[in-house]
């Protein structure tokens, strides 16, 4: 972040100095107080569980320079700048911090894969350009202001994830960030809870790109049957990428092989030969529209592959563990969607079709916030798995058990059990697994599923 003065977070804000030096600088601003350092400025976001208010003097006492708060009886250790609402506050500054920087933005949203996708086109746009990127997944109304208060001077690009769960929430996020360029991965049924319809998700997403200019693009993912459809709610320049279906960007030949991918990106008359370190058709895709963002930015496609061959995956998402008896643990235990499932059970399969006999064993929790459509889904993640020839498939959870019966329903011989819990699941397969065994652990981030491998990782 660039400096700022008290002063002029003041007048951004249309806050009130109740008390402080309004010259002080501020370096960075921080919403979690175990974050805050010298320098920085300090929101008290009043949250549905924690007021925040109550870190007020922990922070200045770790060097806060200023709080920005909504409440006036309240600690007076360092300068405050009071406004009726935090978030409100927060989100009218980096808006404001935004428009002094002419880098370009990249939205990236989409129901699954924000993430990987971000963190796969920050290795290729990085072989030639100063990029920063979302940290984590602080994608929301509150992390997307941080995340925006992270660019600096030197910065050619900024990747910035934009996670919308509610209507008119893009909106939002879209003044604030203000993307020159946008991708969107696909559009599923992660939080159809709130949103009710897959047409009113893409009709969400794609509001990514109310402030384009004419020079703006969107890249969407072409084998999406739903994204065909985003010619009807913008008139910005599209570009796809697939490897099903007739795409400006598609994949070749491809390989997955010792947890690696080969194939060729063709654009055109272009070709060119990609390795990534990691497996799977979804991967296959980020790194297609790594390449369609590279290009539009001037990029070279030999260094947009140095790039991605540089690639690794997120902590929990879709990391392949070699434990020392040859069993391989596949930790997918970041969160689950059905789309997100599928894509795990691709990974599981492909890695079992190049094993040496060994089990492939799917332990998979709840999939969390589906609403009416949950029993369904858990069913047809169910037939999926035994559609793709997973030998055993273990559950955890009252709704994974619907899971078991849409297995069963195609594959009657599947062995299968339930378990209520993380540490009953892990002790019965300890006691099955054998060497070269790959067993894939995935469910949503409320279900803990990470617990899971710890254990296999810590006792095989």
């Amino acid at each position: 972040m660039e400096s700022l003065s008290i002063s002029d977070i003041v007048k951004v804000v249309d806050g009130n100095l109740i008390c402080g030096d309004e010259k002080q600088i501020v370096t960075n601003v921080q919403i979690d107080s175990r974050n805050v350092c010298e320098g920085s400025l300090f929101v008290a976001i009043v949250g549905e569980k924690v007021d925040a208010h109550k870190f007020v003097d922990k922070c200045f006492q770790q060097g806060a320079v200023c709080c920005l708060v909504q409440e006036k009886n309240i600690s007076k250790n360092g300068a405050l700048i009071y406004v009726e609402n935090t978030l409100t506050a927060l989100q009218k500054l980096s808006s404001w911090y935004r428009d002094n920087f002419d880098c370009n933005v990249i939205g990236i949203t989409g129901s699954v894969g924000k993430t990987t996708t971000k963190e796969m086109i920050y290795s290729a746009l990085s072989s030639e350009l100063n990029v920063m990127k979302t940290r984590g997944n602080m994608n929301s109304q509150i992390g997307l202001p941080i995340t925006i208060l992270d660019i600096e001077k030197q910065n050619d690009a900024a990747i910035i994830e934009m996670g919308v769960s509610m209507f008119n929430e893009m909106d939002k996020l879209v003044d604030i960030a203000k993307p020159k360029y946008a991708v969107i991965t696909n559009i599923g049924v992660s939080h159809i809870e709130n949103l009710k319809t897959q047409e009113n998700i893409l009709k969400e997403k794609i509001k990514i790109t109310n402030h384009f200019s004419q020079d703006s693009v969107l890249f969407i993912n072409g084998d999406d049957h739903n994204l065909r459809n985003a010619y009807k709610y913008t008139n910005s320049k599209i570009i796809t990428f697939g490897i099903d279906t007739l795409c400006d960007y598609n994949a070749q030949n491809i390989v997955y092989k010792d947890n690696e991918t080969r194939f060729t990106m063709v654009n055109g008359d272009i070709r060119q030969e990609v390795v990534i370190g990691v497996i799977g058709k979804h991967n296959v895709l980020n790194a297609l529209a790594s390449f369609a963002v590279g290009n539009c930015l001037g990029l070279d496609n030999k260094n947009i592959a140095s790039g991605l061959k540089e690639y690794t995956p997120p902590p929990l998402r879709q990391q392949i563990h070699k434990l020392p008896n040859n069993t391989i643990i596949i930790d997918d235990s970041y969160n689950a969607s059905p789309d997100s499932m599928r894509s795990a059970v691709n990974v599981l399969a492909s890695l079992g079709n190049t094993s040496n006999g060994g089990k492939t064993i799917a332990i998979l929790a709840d999939m969390l916030e589906l609403g009416d459509i949950a029993v369904s889904e858990h069913i047809k993640i169910g037939e999926y798995v035994a559609n793709n020839k997973i030998d055993c498939i273990f559950t955890v959870g009252e709704l994974a058990k619907n899971i078991i019966k849409g297995a069963v329903n195609i594959n009657p011989d599947i062995i299968n059990k339930s378990f209520d819990d993380n540490n009953s699941v892990y002790e019965y397969v300890k006691s099955i697994i054998k060497c070269g065994d790959i067993i894939l652990v995935k469910g949503s981030r409320g279900m803990k599923t990470d617990e899971i491998v710890k254990k296999i990782k810590d006792n095989i």
